[in-house]
């Protein structure tokens, strides 16, 4: 029997404990400071499997020596990362599989047919918050490595599996491991892909405008200035800016269905302070988008020079010109060559499952790719089951068909990149 085949009769038998795994998973309600739970889950299940174990919590004072670190968290306290390693004969490639624990709350609970933390299953479908985002992700990749180990296959490179804290405020978890010294000769994200490759991925960082105005009584309104009807200018500029910076990737086909690839959404307003007033201030939060092939601080510079020509539309900006901050949680770009080895093994593997060629795509999202390729120079493709749509929104939702393949996608690129003993 070839090893492939081993692969598969083994994820197909297993199937069963794998559901429960993930059921276990999402019943952990795993959001920013409450991932220790969760986390002494996937411990239990890697100590079973045999596993080299590294559990920790990341120090706040090591983080704050990075300049790629960004928290709004003073302690990581209870709030542990892991690492296990799956440990080569030697001469072989390794690899990371990174995925994160934490998920992002579940909002209105009304708004859920179902709880959001009870793993129940429908049909094909599991549900529950973080199933697609990406509890199921991090299943395909342990059912992966189970799968070789149980099938007694010897890897020649090491694997290396990441169950990471805060990717979705900005990837200090991720930043912790490589500031660890966790580094590889390729790395695979298992986030919510559709099964598509993305060897692209943008960034994106938050930003803050302050937009100012001139107070007065709201019956003589003429005599004030509102910050309000000048907000509407801003965003309007803003929108502009979105518009030119996406027309320098027109001719990316990676971007061909992709509406908007590297979009600026204002996502917050704040404003005034009573209705018979005229508005002296108002504050606009948004989302900067970053392409693959952008540095972080060029974004930040081109936004700061976009609203300093808005007194070309407006002379109130002359002497009132806006106000630019960026704060909170940020996410580096990254990208992969279409031509790397690890494109060429995860594409093979793809075709061997699928028996069809795999969907290339640019990423319309931010992972901790980025920390991997910028802080370390390291190729990372993301690839994974489960759907954006439906992350963080309610009603969230993983196919366990689809987190199975996957699986023994990953499984079979292991094989491949890390090589096998005879």
């Amino acid at each position: 029997m070839d090893l492939k085949t081993k692969i598969n009769e083994y994820i197909t038998k297993n199937k069963s404990k794998a559901i429960e795994l993930l059921q276990d998973l999402v019943r952990e309600k795993s959001v920013s400071g409450n991932e220790a739970s969760a986390q002494t889950i996937v411990t239990n299940y890697l100590q079973n499997l045999g596993l080299e174990i590294d559990k920790w919590e990341p120090s706040i004072d090591e983080l704050n020596k990075s300049s790629y670190f960004i928290s709004e968290r003073s302690s990581f306290k209870n709030s542990p990362n892991i690492v296990a390693t799956l440990k080569g004969t030697g001469n072989g490639r390794s690899i990371i599989l990174n995925g994160h624990i934490d998920v992002v709350p579940e909002g209105e609970i009304s708004s859920w047919d179902c709880q959001p933390y009870s793993g129940d299953i429908v049909g094909n479908r599991l549900y529950g918050r973080g199933t697609t985002d990406m509890k199921g992700g991090n299943v395909s990749a342990l059912l992966a490595i189970e799968a070789i180990k149980k099938s007694k296959i010897r890897l020649k490179g090491d694997v290396y599996f990441q169950s990471v804290i805060e990717e979705e405020s900005g990837g200090a978890g991720t930043l912790a491991a490589i500031l660890r010294g966790y580094v590889a000769d390729a790395v695979l994200i298992p986030e919510p892909t559709k099964t598509k490759i993305f060897p692209k991925q943008q960034g994106s960082i938050w930003f803050r405008v302050n937009v100012k105005g001139k107070v007065a009584h709201g019956g003589t309104r003429y005599e004030g200035v509102s910050a309000i009807e000048k907000s509407i200018l801003v965003i309007n500029h803003i929108n502009q800016l979105e518009k030119v910076r996406n027309l320098r990737l027109l001719d990316d086909p990676l971007y061909k269905n992709v509406p908007i690839p590297i979009p600026i959404n204002i996502g917050k307003i704040k404003g005034g302070t009573w209705p018979s007033s005229v508005s002296d201030l108002v504050t606009l939060e948004g989302r900067l988008g970053v392409s693959p092939n952008e540095k972080i601080e060029e974004a930040k510079l081109e936004l700061k020079k976009w609203l300093k020509t808005l007194s070309l539309i407006d002379d109130w900006f002359t002497e009132h010109p806006v106000e630019v901050e960026f704060f909170g949680a940020s996410w580096l770009p990254g990208s992969i060559d279409l031509q790397h080895p690890f494109m060429e093994s995860l594409k093979k593997s793809f075709q061997q499952v699928y028996n069809k060629e795999p969907i290339i795509e640019a990423s319309p999202w931010g992972t901790d790719g980025g920390l991997f390729t910028q802080v370390k120079q390291i190729p990372t493709i993301v690839f994974g089951p489960g759907e954006t749509k439906v992350a963080h929104y309610p009603n969230e939702y993983i196919d366990l068909d689809e987190m199975f393949r996957c699986a023994e996608v990953i499984a079979n690129t292991l094989l491949d990149w890390c090589g096998v003993v005879d």
